[in-house]
């Protein structure tokens, strides 16, 4: 997908929502959906005509999101999505995984039946859109939010908001982010669906510990299942570059990642 293509449902955003963070904030979710792909350069003019927004707002947004370390600028090039090498992004895999367990361990003691019934509410949507053994491609953006939402819903019960304020930073790893889905392998998809059934029960009890042990390897398989996927293709929607290339490439930013 290129930057013509980013406007949700076919709308700009009105005169109330040209505010930079609120153009930061759906670049964001592009990028972290990987409909944007890294080193793909963003060209201002056509970002700003399709956001309907000035460019004011938006040069504003790249400046925060370089800053986070989402997207680079370079002199004469201007602003691209960043690229990561395979070593980075297990790196972050791997953080995110203890993370999350240490979550699912602190949220175990807040478990309360309002929200047990909210995390198997979302199981059951899952299974609503899962269901007839396929995902349809209008099911796509449901699956996706409840899978955010499934996640964060653990971060808020856990009570410490340090881990929801570090795994978002760690989700400026685009590819390590619980937004990006392989759509096509529906067995890959329904097996992970199946870790959130095992979380929910496991919290549901009370037992922290087995719900981070599932919750760290939900997280990890995902790490070993996409970083298969990038060795196996050479260039397409999943690409990254060498770590090599990607030192190079921070050595000529003028913004700092």
């Amino acid at each position: 997908m290129n930057d013509r293509d980013v406007v949700q449902g076919g709308s700009h955003l009105t005169d109330n929502h040209t505010s930079a963070e609120m153009v930061g904030e759906r670049l964001r979710e592009v990028i972290l959906r990987g409909e944007l792909q890294p080193g793909e350069k963003l060209h201002q003019n056509r970002l700003a005509e399709q956001l309907g927004v000035s460019r004011t707002p938006l040069r504003t947004a790249l400046a925060a999101l370089a800053d986070s370390g989402l997207v680079v600028y370079e002199s004469n090039c201007g602003y691209r999505v960043r690229e990561f090498s395979p070593e980075q992004i297990r790196g972050a895999f791997i953080v995110r995984a203890e993370l999350e367990a240490l979550a699912c361990t602190l949220a175990a003691p807040n478990m309360t039946d309002a929200f047990a019934q909210q995390l198997f509410d979302f199981v059951a949507e899952g299974d609503r859109l899962l269901a007839g053994g396929q995902l349809l491609e209008d099911n796509h953006a449901p699956y996706r939010e409840m899978n955010v939402s499934f996640h964060k819903l653990i971060q808020t019960i856990a009570g410490n908001p340090w881990i929801a304020d570090f795994v978002a930073r760690l989700h400026n790893v685009p590819l390590t982010s619980d937004r990006i889905i392989l759509w096509e392998h529906w067995k890959i998809i329904h097996r992970s669906h199946d870790d959130h059934r095992r979380i929910a029960e496991a919290l549901s009890h009370g037992n922290g510990m087995r719900a981070g042990a599932i919750m760290r390897e939900h997280v990890l398989f995902a790490m070993d299942y996409l970083l298969s996927q990038l060795n196996s293709q050479s260039e397409g929607a999943l690409r990254i570059v060498p770590a090599r290339a990607n030192t190079q490439n921070r050595k000529t930013s003028k913004r700092k990642p």
